[in-house]
């Protein structure tokens, strides 16, 4: 008569499964039999792939789980991670004057463009050098800012917008330049 181990003294850590004349261990899943066939140890699955996770792998007993960076949500999928739109929510502390402008992981406030000096404002963008001011000589006639998200992930090089000159005012001329923000020579013109 077959004795079943199991029942009488249960040698396995977890689950054992009788057979004619012996008996076999098993572990419950995300757990691993170790050598000596009677202990189960914890698998750690992010050490597995690179991939389960979009961020971060956090490694559990019997399992795993995802985390993401502050200023994201983990979606549905458990594994990716959605930038947290703290403009859309109105979960900022811009002033009113300000403008909320959503980055990755978090936002700025932008302040409102001031222009200078013998800049007046015509709009909440816009910057124009009166042509019957003398301190606009060798001025640009209008200074135009504009705010634009760079989403990361983009193929390059690519281009980003054009800006192109119109013949508006005879014998006007038109220089482009990147003024600022460019030091790490990422941008350039063409």
């Amino acid at each position: 008569i077959d004795v079943n181990e199991c029942t009488s003294e249960n040698p396995c850590t977890q689950t054992c499964v009788n057979t004619y004349g012996s008996f076999l261990c098993r572990c419950e899943p995300g757990y691993e039999l170790e050598a000596d066939g009677v202990n189960c140890s914890d698998m750690d699955e992010c050490s597995f792939s690179e991939f389960l996770c979009q961020h971060e792998c956090v490694n559990g007993p019997g399992s795993y789980y995802c985390i993401c960076p502050s200023g994201y949500n983990l979606l549905d999928d458990n594994r990716s991670c959605q930038d947290i739109n703290e403009c859309e929510t109105r979960n900022f502390t811009c002033t009113p004057q300000q403008t909320c402008f959503n980055i990755p992981g978090e936002y700025k406030c932008l302040d409102p463009v001031r222009c200078e000096d013998p800049y007046i404002q015509i709009n909440e963008n816009r910057c124009m050098c009166p042509a019957e001011n003398a301190g606009c000589r060798d001025q640009p006639f209008t200074i135009l800012y504009r705010v634009m998200d760079m989403v990361s992930g983009r193929s390059v090089p690519s281009d980003i917008f054009q800006m192109q000159a119109t013949t508006r005012y005879p014998g006007a001329y038109y220089i482009f330049q990147i003024k600022s923000g460019n030091e790490g020579r990422e941008f350039y013109m063409r």
